[in-house]
Formats: structure tokens, sequence, C-alpha cells
């Protein structure tokens, strides 16, 4: 890993949400970005209208992306997350994604409730930044 997670002392435990909430990359360290990942199968179309299944195959695909540059999940710094119609419900998928990926040291991660995506179908996504030592 080429970056160190830190939960600073007085601010509450992000874990359990599924982020972190600082980041440091190292100078010289190659950034590695990835663009908006959604529920989709390799022909583009969305997998499922389930919401948890569109998160799964999403982590799936940005899985995908990271192998393409010889990197993992540990390699990924930071996470932008976009929900349709976001509600307390929408958390437990997500967080249970990130979990099942980053354990105890998630990235850090911003989440940002919108009203649509790319096309009615597409319900979460999710960009990228990773770092290759």
């Amino acid at each position: 890993m080429a970056h160190d997670i830190v939960n600073p002392d007085g601010l509450h435990d992000p874990v359990p949400f599924g982020y972190s909430h600082t980041a440091t990359v190292p100078a010289g360290t190659e950034l590695v970005l990835i663009a908006g990942q959604y529920g989709s199968g390799p022909d583009g179309a969305v997998v499922s209208a389930g919401f948890a299944e569109q998160v799964e195959q999403t982590f799936h695909n940005i899985g995908v992306a990271l192998a393409a540059h010889g990197l993992g999940f540990d390699h990924v710094v930071g996470l932008r997350t976009y929900v349709v119609d976001h509600d307390v419900t929408r958390l437990g998928p997500v967080a249970a994604a990130v979990g099942e990926r980053w354990g105890s040291k998630p990235p850090t991660q911003t989440l940002i409730g919108v009203a649509a995506l790319a096309t009615p179908d597409v319900l979460f996504e999710v960009e990228a930044v990773a770092a290759r030592p």
C-alpha cells in the first residue's frame, strides 16, 4: 500500500459507515483515476433493478478497472459515491460492500445523493482514486 489511512482522535469512528476521514499519498506516487462505474455487465447494460445488486456489480467493476493497472482494492485512497434517491436504508448495502473489500481500513469516501444518473435504470455510481507506489 502506498498510502496511509488515518481516523483522527476527536472525530467519530467512520469505519462502520464505510469510509475513513483522511488519507495521505507520498510524493512520487502515481495516481490512477477510475471514472464513475455503475452496476453494468460487460455489455454496458445494468445487471439488476435492485439497489444492492447494483452496488455489488459496481464494486466488481472497480476491481476489474484496478486490475487493468495491476492494482487491487488496497490501493484505493478515495471514493466519490453517487446514490439516486438516497435515504438511510441505502447506507447498509454500501457500507457492507466497502467493509467486504477494505475491512477496518476503508478509503476516504464522499456519498452524494442525486436525483438521477446517466440513465434511469442506474441507481448507484462510484468514482475511485488509487495510488500506485
